[in-house]
């Protein structure tokens, strides 16, 4: 496929208009509610797994109209394990309020299909291994000539330098190599995985946060630009107060900052309760409550690190006393003089009081799966709380409608059925 030879073929049906002009620069609304901060922005979503397409949806959550684009085998996501039948539990929860288009990117139809969406996007994200893009034609140096401010991200494993940068990079592989599973495990013992893809969602909060930055930015200068996340920089990002390394000390002094024994999930009775006690305020509480009252006296534990050098002290006498109640009556008796809360399922979130008066849940409604309850969005804004979420597209859920807004005909549109090119 010459790559050149379609770019100058989109900037020549761009420039005689033989194709059905939308009568403004960004592609209509298909979102109800209340406008939101990025209301009016058009993200085209070339991304898979999830730090790309949860750094998409927390933009969708924000008004951005977000275009879910997968290649024909669709994103991987969807092939998971899930108990839901006939969609991923994973990827519905990871893609909410996105329009969904099949589209071959290694077909020239394809790729002029994707050309003609870029030059009315404002921002493009993908996760590409290194080089594909530039295979396909789609790198930034390409995109850039079909629209100068277009807000090009690229999410990738280590970065775009090094001896690494063509690695393939996954969640539980950077927790690995950056030292978060070495801490995560037992003094001694093997390294643990921390389970929640903590660092694939940090990263797609990285995605949100610098197309954002950059959009804010495009307001003053005009220009678009790249932006560039990686999972190294995640994980080492979370890592912050681990990476200090001052002058004269040896490789493996200690660099955690957890407060010893008594800060942290406890047995009960019956059940886990988790327990804070780094005050001074919350740590007589504590003594108080569970009737340690001449530990709060004693010089001895009278700092975090002392409690934390003493633990093995402390700890023993305070499990004796935390197992002549439950979890959950623990949590109701220390209320809010010792910061605590017993270790629950995640089911429950969906009857938590203070998540239904947050309302972070909402409800949806699937074309596969039917009615469900999801969350909705993280961020309130006062002025402009956004528009109202809808579910995870199924594939190729608007690819007409989506390709009918950017000015294909309805011939082109059944050739492109006809091809495989779209679905």
């Amino acid at each position: 496929m010459d790559i050149r030879s379609v770019i100058l073929g989109v900037e020549k049906i761009l420039k005689t208009g033989s194709f059905m002009n939308n009568s403004s620069d960004h592609l209509p609304s298909k979102r109800s509610g209340s406008p939101g901060p990025l209301s009016g922005i058009r993200v085209l979503d070339l991304s898979a797994y999830i730090a790309g397409p949860y750094g998409c949806t927390l933009l969708a959550d924000q008004g951005a109209d977000v275009v879910k684009i997968e290649a024909p085998d669709g994103d991987n996501l969807r092939k998971y394990p899930s108990t839901l039948e006939k969609e991923s539990r994973a990827f519905i929860g990871l893609n909410r309020s996105k329009l969904g288009l099949v589209l071959d990117l290694k077909s020239s139809e394809g790729l002029s299909a994707l050309l003609r969406l870029v030059r009315k996007a404002d921002v493009l994200v993908h996760n590409f291994r290194p080089g594909v893009a530039e295979r396909l034609g789609i790198d930034y140096e390409c995109l850039q000539q079909i629209n100068s401010g277009l807000i090009y991200c690229a999410v990738s494993g280590f970065g775009e330098t090094g001896p690494l940068k063509n690695k393939a990079g996954f969640d539980q592989l950077l927790q690995v190599m950056t030292g978060m599973c070495t801490m995560q495990g037992k003094q001694g013992g093997k390294p643990e995985l921390i389970y929640g893809s903590v660092v694939d969602y940090y990263a797609a909060a990285l995605v949100a946060s610098g197309v954002s930055s950059a959009l804010y930015e495009r307001e003053r200068s005009g220009l678009g630009q790249m932006v560039s996340v990686s999972l190294l920089r995640s994980a080492m990002t979370m890592q912050s107060a681990r990476l200090v390394w001052a002058e004269g000390e040896p490789k493996d002094i200690g660099r955690d900052f957890r407060s010893g024994g008594v800060s942290g999930i406890h047995p009960t009775r019956d059940g886990y309760l988790y327990l804070s006690a780094n005050t001074d305020s919350f740590w007589n509480s504590l003594c108080e409550k569970v009737n340690l009252t001449e530990l709060a006296g004693n010089e001895r534990y009278n700092t975090v690190r002392k409690r934390a050098e003493y633990a093995s002290e402390i700890i023993p006498r305070l499990h004796e006393e935390l197992l002549t109640r439950s979890a959950l009556e623990w949590e109701e008796f220390l209320g809010d003089e010792v910061p605590c809360a017993a270790a629950k399922p995640v089911e429950d979130l969906f009857q938590n009081p203070q998540v239904l008066a947050e309302e972070v849940l909402t409800d949806f409604e699937h074309p596969l799966v039917g009615h469900y309850r999801g969350l909705s969005r993280a961020i309130k804004f006062s002025r402009t709380p956004g528009p109202d979420a809808f579910a995870a597209p199924t594939m190729g859920q608007h690819s007409d409608a989506i390709l009918e807004e950017a000015g294909f005909a309805t011939e082109e549109l059944r050739k492109l059925h006809i091809k495989g090119i779209i679905r």
